[in-house]
């Protein structure tokens, strides 16, 4: 997300107040004599000339009938003085925020084409304040730790053991949520395409993702992969932004099974739980609701293996890949979600329907 510019900034500039007192000294004319043509006190004109008070529009039209110099040029200069002085104070935060900025992985970052590469620490630390649209750490605090903001971002990264990785993934997701054009969210369409979306799981066709998300898209749902970033080990997350739900995926554990696991697990927060949370899947400390977690839980099995389906399974006895696959087309399912399953309470071996858990690469989907 880096910025361009090619805007001119000047490394001093002058208060208008010395380009007045040349003006006045040309003229002959003293403080006291222009105080009484422009009809404003004394004590006023000499603040000016010292640069200890600022021209303002009202003055810059007396000083134009009296200098017959145009009103705008004293504002102009007035102007670009402000702003010179905002930027070394801007400089100034920067140079405090550079020590916030070294917490972040910049260098995955940059490879990701989040940001820009920049030699020293005060370039790289304007990027991230860019990148993620604030003025300085203070603001990230407020954001990200703080809850200043909390109809934005209703949970807090303060106890979290890497909340600076964990905030540039999610606002990645923002970043790329912007670009998404989707339609208005639907409740009931989402659950209309729910059957649609299971059909995919169990297709897994080799542009899944692309199908998937062009299927949410026009009920309002936007899919976003971000890839995992060193010390955020997010597996994915679901909020609000802008009216629309986003859910944002990364794929960390890169197999079928889990990716499916884990979307139909956020397609739950969605329609369970509204638009007031922020919910972040293996995030510890992250104030997330375990009641709500579970809740997302059993709708994710219900729509990838039900708990009756996996009972039904069971009782033919000792299953065979053939079984597997026979009963996976049977209740329409990928026979990965039956595999990861099973495999993970060991009720079958590991080294049976292996071949079902196949590897997730959404690399160059950012």
């Amino acid at each position: 997300m880096a910025t361009k510019s090619n805007q001119y900034l000047p490394q001093i500039q002058f208060h208008p107040g010395e380009t007045l007192a040349e003006k006045l000294e040309e003229l002959g004319m003293g403080p006291k004599e222009f105080s009484v043509r422009t009809n404003k006190p004394e004590k006023t004109i000499i603040a000016v000339l010292s640069a200890k008070s600022s021209i303002t529009p009202e003055m810059a039209v007396k000083f134009e009938h009296v200098l017959k110099i145009p009103a705008h040029f004293w504002l102009k200069q007035q102007s670009e003085f402000d702003e010179y002085l905002a930027r070394l104070e801007n400089n100034r935060l920067v140079g405090n925020s550079i020590v916030w900025a070294k917490l972040f992985p910049i260098k995955e970052m940059v490879k990701l084409g989040w940001i820009s590469e920049k030699q020293d620490w005060e370039e790289k630390t304007k990027e991230l304040l860019s990148f993620f649209c604030i003025s300085n750490h203070k603001a990230w605090e407020d954001y990200y730790l703080n809850q200043e903001l909390k109809t934005a971002f209703r949970i807090s990264l303060k106890n979290t053991q890497q909340p600076h990785s964990i905030s540039a993934w999610l606002r990645h997701g923002e970043v790329a949520a912007a670009k998404m054009e989707s339609n208005c969210y639907s409740e009931a369409g989402l659950r209309a395409i729910l059957p649609e979306l299971k059909l995919l799981m169990a297709k897994h066709p080799d542009d899944f993702f692309v199908k998937l998300q062009a299927v949410c898209l026009k009920v309002g749902v936007k899919i976003i992969f971000t890839p995992c970033l060193p010390h955020a080990p997010v597996s994915g997350a679901t909020r609000w932004i802008n009216n629309n739900p986003v859910i944002q995926i990364s794929g960390r554990y890169k197999r079928n099974d889990s990716f499916w696991f884990t979307f139909f697990h956020e397609i739950g927060h969605i329609l369970l739980h509204g638009k007031k949370d922020v919910f972040l899947e293996n995030v510890e400390n992250c104030e997330v609701s375990p009641d709500k977690e579970q809740e997302a839980d059993n709708f994710a099995v219900k729509w990838t293996f039900s708990i009756s389906e996996e009972k039904q399974l069971l009782a033919k006895g000792i299953l065979t890949e053939p079984d597997i696959l026979e009963y996976a087309n049977q209740i329409n399912t990928h026979p990965a979600m039956i595999v990861g399953r099973l495999q993970h309470k060991k009720l079958i071996k590991y080294n049976v329907g292996k071949r079902f858990l196949v590897p997730v690469d959404l690399s160059g989907k950012t």
